[in-house]
């Protein structure tokens, strides 16, 4: 008997399915990679193992975990199993982590609740699993909130936390998504290690195919709550038999084609970064001692002309965000100038600076987080309509919206929708309307991509593409995917604690690599060619 067996599952919300006859398996010991695009029930799948469904999902068949059926287990028993013999991982860290306790807390939590250890030794425990995650106790003590860790790190204590009672089996639903692409194969290489030590079974949902495929046993491709195919992952990788396989393979490598981009009409930067620096109070020692500062940018420098477009790379926690909230005049620098259109943003006053964000706007990585859900899409594509001098009538703005619309590929008709009534692809179109309602000379990414499926990413990367060529909008890219950067950027920033420790044209970075951070992120990251020729050679 396998350590988990799904047999002809079901899923529906009344007469709508979700889950069509999904089979699968999983032994002791076995990384399983679930594939697939957005919506297609990867995600479900988990939940329902999980058990974790609205009251609403009707679920039939059959889900056996270590000879337990999942689905007629009283909720008692499925308390027992949560964290203790099944983890999960999920994959916004911020939303798993309460906020109003400490990392320690959180993780001692369950080492308490399941074992009955003591506050104590639940701390201890939790101090040795952190250690293993790569949060030592000198700079991550068990007193840390979330909100005061990256995004990375945050993922690191989910992490922490699903493994903590070394579960039998680990669901880990898009696990690195928020990481860095160094993180991101520390984090792989903890839990192949955890898979090989323990024998644990490893359910591993990515949308990222060069990821499964460093990783998987086996691989199960799935498309509208169905299973397309599924077996060994040489196979599957190699010979993609399914279509819709090799769609997934020959979006996850998709370059887009990039038009001429307009010719600029001056030599001068739009964008000059000069010397910036940014202070942010320490943790103090004691109650009588004074916090030293943190240093989270320190003397970057760079330029940014019309129409070029720049990536900006570096580990998670590197100072990546902190400059671009400078850059878009959302935080002050402590020290250094930043000027665009030559006017310096940190000396503007305030009806000068609202002139100067007409000619910028961003694209936050989670479009959902940044969207009242309440509002209708042309109330919120029309949000930043607000800076223009002359404000538009109430019909102009419909035209204004609709023609927005139909620049991201979205129909006009879209803005009577609300935004939960769209896609992840089609509600990160929604946020780039936004962004060049006002036609800004600069739009600052950040991580546009990280959170949408291969097939999905690759029509965003066009989209940006053809903006640049049509419109001239140049682009800061803050990424942690260096297939992003290599694919839609002409040059890339590498920034390491702080500092800018590399530039030049994209390929020639990434290609040949100078400095150690730069080595180092692009040696870590997952590439599908180098995946798949292993594949060939375990094969022989």
């Amino acid at each position: 008997m396998s350590l988990l067996e799904i047999e002809k599952l079901t899923l529906s919300i009344g007469s709508t399915p979700i889950l069509k006859d999904v089979d699968l398996a999983i032994e002791e010991g076995e990384v399983m990679g679930l594939i697939g695009e957005s919506g297609s029930g990867k995600s479900m799948t988990a939940l329902t193992v999980m058990r974790l469904l609205p009251e609403m999902m009707r679920a039939s068949g059959r889900v056996a975990f270590d000879g337990i059926d999942i689905l007629s287990a009283p909720e008692a028993a499925m308390n027992r199993l949560r964290g203790d013999d099944i983890g999960m991982v999920f994959q916004e860290p911020m939303t798993a982590l309460n906020p109003v306790k400490t990392i320690g807390e959180q993780v001692a939590e369950g080492i308490r609740w399941h074992t009955g250890a003591s506050r104590a030794e639940a701390e201890a425990q939790a101090r040795k699993i952190l250690d293993r995650v790569g949060l030592p106790a000198e700079k991550f003590p068990l007193s840390r909130f979330p909100h005061e860790l990256s995004g990375g790190q945050r993922q690191r204590v989910v992490i922490a936390i699903a493994c903590a009672l070394k579960p039998k089996l680990l669901i880990a639903d898009e696990p690195t998504t928020a990481l860095d692409v160094v993180l991101q194969a520390q984090i792989l290489d903890l839990l192949r290690d955890l898979v090989d030590e323990r024998r644990m079974g490893l359910l591993l949902i990515s949308h990222d195919l060069a990821v499964v495929a460093d990783m998987a046993d086996r691989i199960t491709v799935m498309r509208h709550g169905e299973v397309m195919e599924s077996g060994a992952a040489a196979k599957i990788l190699t010979e993609q038999a399914h279509p819709y396989t090799r769609q997934l393979a020959l979006a996850s490598t998709h370059v887009p084609d990039r038009r001429p981009r307009r010719a600029r009409t001056t030599a001068a930067p739009l964008l000059e970064v000069v010397s910036v620096t940014k202070d942010y109070p320490g943790r103090r020692a004691s109650l009588f001692t004074k916090p030293a500062p943190f240093r989270a940018v320190d003397g970057v420098s760079f330029s940014l002309h019309e129409g070029q477009s720049v990536a900006l790379v570096g580990r998670s926690g590197c100072g990546k965000s902190t400059l671009a909230r400078m850059v878009l005049a959302l935080d002050r620098p402590t020290g250094g100038a930043i000027r665009l259109d030559g006017a310096e943003t940190s000396a503007l006053g305030e009806a000068a600076l609202k002139a100067s964000r007409r000619k910028m706007q961003v694209v936050f990585q989670d479009p959902y987080g940044s969207f009242d859900p309440r509002h209708k899409v042309e109330r919120l594509v029309a949000e930043p309509l607000h800076l223009l001098e002359k404000q538009p009538t109430a019909a102009e703005r419909r035209e204004m919206v609709a023609a927005a619309l139909n620049e991201v590929g979205l129909a006009p008709r879209d803005m009577e929708k609300y935004p939960h009534e769209f896609s992840g692809g089609q509600r990160q179109r929604i946020s780039i309307a936004r962004a060049i309602i006002t036609r800004p000379k600069l739009v600052v990414a950040d991580e546009p991509v990280s959170a949408l499926d291969v097939s999905i990413r690759a029509q965003i990367l066009d989209l940006f593409a053809d903006l640049n060529g049509r419109l001239g909008v140049a682009y800061l890219f803050i990424t942690h995917d260096l297939t992003v950067a290599r694919a839609i950027t002409d040059q890339v920033m590498v920034m390491h604690e702080g500092r800018i420790v590399e530039r030049g044209n994209t390929g020639e970075v990434l290609d040949n690599p100078q400095s150690e951070a730069a080595k180092a992120l692009v040696a870590a990251a997952p590439d599908l060619s180098r995946a798949l020729a292993r594949r060939l050679s375990e094969q022989g």
